[in-house]
């Protein structure tokens, strides 16, 4: 029998993509689960339109992760913190602190799409945002007393 996958199924496929599987298994488990829909020609057709408008908005992302990147190539981000004169800082500078600081400069960035290392004393140090999964810009922080 020839179903449509709405989901992830392990050992089959990804969502929309049309598999052969036993009738029992499909008429007992994937379709009663609302895991599969039955491949007739217009759900096949509507499957196909599917996955050319996801990969569609998809590549619109993927453009707009890019230039967003080209903007963040090269940029330098400084955090004022309060420090020791020794230069340890109390505590540490946290992605929350970039994420406010890039957007102070403009930039609308997400703290969980940040990484950076652990930055507790002051200095130069280097953060990753990840725009998309297949775009990421190293950025550099430079981390000063207050």
């Amino acid at each position: 029998m020839k179903v449509i996958l709405k989901d992830f199924v392990k050992g089959f496929g990804e969502k929309n993509d049309i598999v052969v599987v036993k009738n029992g298994y499909g008429r007992n488990y994937l379709i009663p689960q609302g895991l599969a829909a039955i491949a007739t020609p217009s759900a096949v057709k509507m499957a196909e339109e599917n996955v050319r408008q996801a990969a569609h908005k998809q590549a619109k992302v993927k453009d707009d992760a890019n230039a967003l990147a080209e903007k963040l190539q090269g940029f330098k981000v400084t955090v004022p913190t309060k420090a020791g004169s020794n230069g340890k800082i109390f505590g540490s500078v946290t992605t929350i602190q970039l994420a406010q600081s890039l957007a102070n400069r403009g930039f609308d960035i997400d703290k969980r799409k940040i990484s950076a290392p652990d930055m507790k004393n002051i200095g130069e140090y280097k953060a990753t945002i990840s725009l998309h999964k297949e775009v990421s810009v190293e950025i550099d922080v430079d981390v000063v007393q207050e």
